[in-house]
């Protein structure tokens, strides 16, 4: 009798407690379904996540006027009145040093120095001399940062290029924009965080390609999406002939949900990113029609900018649209203008690419300024590499070329928490080495993520057993030209 009751009380007790269990794990699940990371570990990347940004920051939106094929800086704001006075005799090799040629010098017999062409003029308060080349650029030389000592290891251009936009000399890693739009998001849900814009001068042009804007191994969701100068700004957008908002919307529906049963059995995030992307375009077919229509803009802009900005595609049009997209909350606005590569024919060509940016980019300064945008927008100008202060090939006076000089060149940056009325950094008196305050490509993009409010040694994403960064493994920020 004994013995029966123990194994009563035995029996009880282990249904009681598998009751008891069985209700704690159906809580469990059913908190881990309305609740999907409830009992989840985060990963070092969710953890940096939620404290992003990292501390408070100076820019909400960067505007990158790309000038592709690198513009001279020796004909725009490094000037080296001794290059004019020494015209045609011999680079001193206690200057080059040996330092490493492009294929298309390496074979020259001399190095004749070539000065500007054109004249140089001191402008604002800083007394920055810029070319003649440039005076609606002179008359915002107040409101922007000019740095005159970049430098790069790229020599050619698509090493260059793709360094300045993606932190590497070889493909497959995310673009500046896109390490953005990972960290911090859209600002605005019907539009991308990410816009990329292409334009052609009259100059020698240099190709670009979807791989300077591309997502590299982060989710295809971060990738730039290009706008084009046709009637339809982003291609493939605008429902078929025949359909309503209404089937559209019916339609995604039901993708979206033979996508999720996709991704319940292959559980590829490619899948998820593509029920976003659908439903990005989907808000997209409201807002992109908005934002790029001009015809509301007054007069005032419209000759602000100059004629070319109604013409679709041109540089000045482009510089209209990266405002109306940045104050509509895109993240990063990425502009290429492709025509800057003057091996010869420097003189005549360059006065046709200084002519087609110069009025559009100092005009979107002051339309961002006047609108009280400027201080939250970070405003960069400038190419990938800069030419060297000896002639290419033949030279004549008024016809001359120069080869691609990674050691020194200069860009601008305005807005968005960089000092304004600034010249930093200097070049020999030569203009082919810096000799103060050096600035390295990993340095502008760590100094770029700062002004965001991202440490650019924490936002990284692991790939491969590795943790990538922008930066790479190197860069430091920039803090003199800071406010």
């Amino acid at each position: 009798m004994e013995k029966e009751q123990l194994e009563h009380n035995l029996n009880h007790n282990r249904r009681k407690f598998l009751s008891k269990l069985s209700l704690g794990i159906g809580s469990l699940a059913l908190g881990s379904l309305l609740i999907p990371d409830l009992f989840k570990r985060k990963s070092v990347e969710e953890e940096l996540f939620d404290a992003l940004p990292h501390f408070a920051p100076k820019a909400k939106r960067v505007i990158y006027l790309f000038q592709n094929g690198a513009p001279s800086q020796l004909e725009s704001f490094d000037y080296k009145p001794l290059l004019n006075k020494q015209m045609g005799q011999e680079l001193p090799e206690s200057i080059r040093m040996g330092q490493r040629l492009t294929g298309m010098t390496s074979g020259q017999s001399s190095f004749p120095l070539v000065g500007s062409y054109f004249g140089f003029q001191q402008y604002g308060e800083a007394r920055a001399w810029i070319s003649d080349l440039f005076p609606h650029t002179a008359k915002i030389v107040d409101d922007i940062c000019i740095i005159k000592s970049m430098h790069t290891e790229a020599i050619n251009h698509d090493p260059a290029l793709t360094f300045f936009q993606t932190g590497a000399q070889v493909g497959n890693r995310p673009s500046m924009g896109a390490w953005l739009s990972y960290g911090l998001g859209s600002e605005n849900s019907n539009l991308p965080a990410f816009c990329v814009l292409l334009s052609r001068g009259k100059g020698n042009g240099q190709g670009v390609y979807s791989k300077l804007w591309t997502n590299g191994f982060l989710d295809s969701v971060h990738q730039g999406v290009q706008f084009s100068a046709s009637e339809d700004p982003v291609l493939y957008l605008g429902d078929p002939v025949g359909m309503s908002r209404e089937d559209r919307r019916k339609m995604l529906d039901k993708l979206s949900v033979l996508n999720e049963m996709s991704y319940e059995s292959f559980g590829d995030p490619e899948i998820l990113a593509k029920i976003q992307q659908y439903e990005m375009a989907f808000r997209m077919q409201t807002a992109v029609p908005e934002v790029t229509d001009i015809t509301k803009e007054p007069d005032s802009i419209i000759k602000m900018y100059g004629p070319d900005c109604l013409v679709p595609g041109t540089y000045a049009a482009n510089c209209l649209l990266a405002r109306k997209l940045s104050e509509n909350g895109v993240r990063f606005v990425q502009l290429y203008h492709q025509g800057w590569d003057q091996h010869d024919n420097l003189p005549r060509e360059i006065m046709g690419q200084a002519k087609d940016v110069d009025q559009a980019s100092a005009a979107l300064i002051k339309d961002l300024k006047q609108r009280g945008l400027l201080d939250e927008t970070l405003v960069i100008w400038g190419g990938e590499f800069g030419r060297t202060n000896y002639c290419q090939g033949k030279m004549q006076e008024d016809n001359y070329g120069r080869d691609h000089h990674p050691r020194a060149f200069s860009i601008w940056m305005a807005g968005g928490g960089v000092k304004s009325g600034m010249v930093y950094g200097e070049t020999d008196e030569f203009g082919y080495n810096i000799v103060d305050k050096p600035v390295h490509i990993h340095d502008f993009q760590a100094t770029v993520l700062h002004l965001m409010g991202i440490h650019h040694e924490k936002l990284t994403f692991k790939h491969l057993g590795r943790r990538y960064r922008l930066t790479d493994v190197h860069g430091k920020v920039v803090k003199d030209i800071l406010v």
